[in-house]
């Protein structure tokens, strides 16, 4: 797991108005969580807080305080402007040693189906797994081998097994599967329909004996 480290100053508590000011001039307010200390809030640049949002691993990040603290932490939640999805407000949850914490952790698949090279489609049902571990099990993915998948083969949470990390979400939740293409489908059902396999469907046509016995 790699460390980065991050910047940020400590602020006192303030109106929206404030808060939409440091945004305007580059930064995002947040909190920082612990369970030994008082959640404390925080400002931090935008800029430096990008590469830990938008990137597909988990870090765990070496958080300087002022420029004088160092705590471990890592991202909690992140808040985005519905219209121009910058960053407004970010959660910080700082880690201690023997305590585990709940995490969502990104799925990295790796490799080509076997059912995809055959005319298949990948459809990936989640794209982040929320895991429970100690911080020093925390894997900056969850990554998953596909090349063996073959047409109507699915990966589930309970087909996963990795030391050290329990999966939150129910076992039978489908991670990724391999399914014919609708196009496929269409072109069996036309293909069925030409050689007599698949008989054509009747419309009954004049009256019912029901409706001559009337």
């Amino acid at each position: 797991m790699a460390e980065l480290s991050l910047n940020v100053q400590s602020r006192e508590l303030s109106t929206k108005g404030a808060n939409n000011k440091l945004r305007r001039d580059g930064f995002v307010p947040g909190i920082l969580y612990s369970t030994e200390t008082e959640p404390t809030a925080i400002t931090v640049s935008e800029v430096s807080l990008k590469p830990f949002v938008y990137t597909s691993e988990t870090h765990i990040i070496s958080l300087n305080i002022d420029n004088k603290d160092s705590q471990k932490a890592i991202l909690k939640d992140i808040q985005f402007h519905p219209i121009t999805d910058r960053i407004v407000h970010v959660d910080l949850l700082g880690l201690t040693a023997g305590h585990k914490i709940i995490v969502p952790c990104p799925v990295v698949l790796n490799g080509t189906s076997k059912g995809v090279r055959e005319g298949g489609m990948l459809n990936v049902h989640v794209h982040k797994l929320e895991i429970e571990c100690l911080p020093k099990d925390l894997p900056e993915s969850i990554d998953i081998d596909i090349s063996n998948m073959m047409m109507g083969d699915a990966v589930h949470v309970e087909d996963l097994n990795i030391e050290g990390i329990r999966f939150v979400v129910p076992g039978e939740t489908i991670i990724v599967s391999v399914e014919k293409a609708r196009g496929a489908e269409d072109v069996t059902a036309e293909d069925g329909a030409i050689d007599g396999s698949i008989e054509p469907e009747v419309i009954a046509k004049g009256k019912s004996d029901e409706e001559d016995g009337e």
